[in-house]
């Protein structure tokens, strides 16, 4: 992830504000984050160089971008909600963010390729329990805080589906009609502001539109309106 505020990193831990808090200056003292304020509500941190190449990853360091802050605690208020659901961890799921997509692309990526928020990997066979129905399916994840227009809405989800190679594979392997679909289903977690446009764009799919799923945000996706201690 870019970054997050801590009332989330309170949530991951499953702790206090004031754990999460302290944990985070830990960070901060060691060079591993960086912390600051750069919205209403709590501080956010996120790794710094040292941090990430301690955590084995090469991204390039720097805070989340300031205009798209409200969107960047959307996309993580939906991770956190999805791995508190009970069949995330019995199947053994994994999540792959935006930032991991755009790290694979490089250099490589199509002026009109468009990168879902994230994407949600269910394994053949979870390391304990049966598997669930949709067992080795991909999906991608999409946070809509703003309806974007119907056209693109639209164009977007048929991107989406139509897709058969991973990020960063050739362009020739994107897109192969006759392959199985690289996302057997988009999952949209929308604002009520953009659930009405996703909606209407869902409906012009036909065929494709039982591959769409829409739900609302979780209520902690928006900012804080206040710092809390």
């Amino acid at each position: 992830m870019y970054g997050l505020q801590l009332d989330q990193l309170a949530e991951l831990l499953g702790g206090t504000m004031r754990q999460a808090r302290a944990l985070a200056g830990r960070w901060s003292s060691s060079g591993l984050a960086d912390l600051a304020v750069l919205s209403q509500g709590p501080p956010w941190v996120w790794l710094t160089r040292g941090g990430l190449q301690a955590c084995g990853l090469k991204y390039s360091p720097g805070p989340p971008a300031l205009a798209r802050l409200e969107h960047t605690r959307a996309v993580t208020a939906a991770r956190l909600a999805l791995q508190s659901v009970p069949a995330y961890l019995d199947g053994g799921a994994h999540w792959r963010g935006e930032r991991h997509l755009r790290a694979r692309l490089g250099s490589h990526r199509g002026v009109t390729d468009h990168l879902p928020d994230a994407e949600l990997h269910w394994p053949d066979a979870p390391a304990a329990g049966t598997p669930p129905a949709w067992a080795g399916e991909c999906w991608a994840i999409e946070a809509e805080l703003t309806p974007k227009t119907l056209a693109r809405t639209t164009a977007i989800m048929r991107e989406l589906l139509a897709r058969t190679g991973d990020y960063g594979c050739p362009a020739a392997e994107a897109r192969v009609p006759g392959l199985l679909p690289r996302h057997v289903r988009a999952v949209y977690l929308c604002s009520p502001a953009a659930a009405g446009t996703v909606l209407r764009a869902k409906d012009t799919l036909g065929s494709l539109s039982p591959r769409i799923e829409v739900r609302m945000l979780p209520a902690a996706a928006a900012l804080p309106s206040r710092t809390r201690a």
